[in-house]
């Protein structure tokens, strides 16, 4: 990716972080980026192809967060470190995770190419919590449970940006989503190994 186009994606993820859908429009993109409206347009053809630039991207870093298969870890373990690091993805990139998880902009319709990247993220949560899980399980309970753990951790994370963050101190929400989770996935396990 080119230089200006990583300005322009990482000045619109900021806009949207900050004001939401209303506040990304491609003026203040070239604005908060030092780029003209023009370049906008040359690199990304509007706001329509930056939201799925930022889109895709997204689903790239939660694909990149999950991905710990390779380190070394028991599959149980890896779920965990794998929803861990989506935590961490949520609270580091703010912007990119409101859009693709639905506080977006109403006029924005994924494209069909950013549509595949999202299931592809899926997909590959499914085949690691897939690990961790009884195998005799079939395809669908595997990915009603990756959807479980995910709606879990999605859910814990969208309250922060709601009144309940009020209700417990910052620093203890990643400590409790991560009990809820881990809780959630030892119940999934035991549940199906009797």
């Amino acid at each position: 990716m080119t230089d200006s186009k990583s300005k322009i994606l990482m000045a619109a993820s900021e806009l949207f972080a900050e004001n939401g859908a209303g506040g990304l429009s491609v003026r203040a993109i070239s604005g908060r980026a030092g780029l003209s409206t023009i370049g906008i347009y040359n690199h990304f053809n509007g706001k329509q192809g930056i939201l799925d630039a930022l889109y895709i991207e997204g689903f790239q870093l939660v694909m990149s967060a999950i991905d710990v298969l390779d380190d070394g870890l028991s599959p149980r373990e890896a779920v965990l470190k794998g929803l861990s690091n989506y935590i961490d993805l949520a609270a580091r990139n703010r912007g990119h995770y409101q859009l693709i998880f639905g506080v977006g902009d109403s006029a924005y319709t994924p494209s069909s190419g950013a549509i595949a990247v999202g299931e592809e993220a899926f997909n590959r949560l499914t085949h690691m919590v897939s690990r961790a899980i009884p195998a005799k399980l079939s395809g669908r309970q595997k990915r009603e449970a990756a959807l479980q753990l995910w709606a879990l951790a999605h859910g814990y994370v969208s309250l922060q940006d709601h009144e309940a963050t009020d209700l417990i101190p910052t620093a203890a929400w990643r400590d409790l989503i991560m009990n809820a989770v881990t809780l959630h996935l030892d119940a999934i396990i035991a549940k199906h190994a009797a």
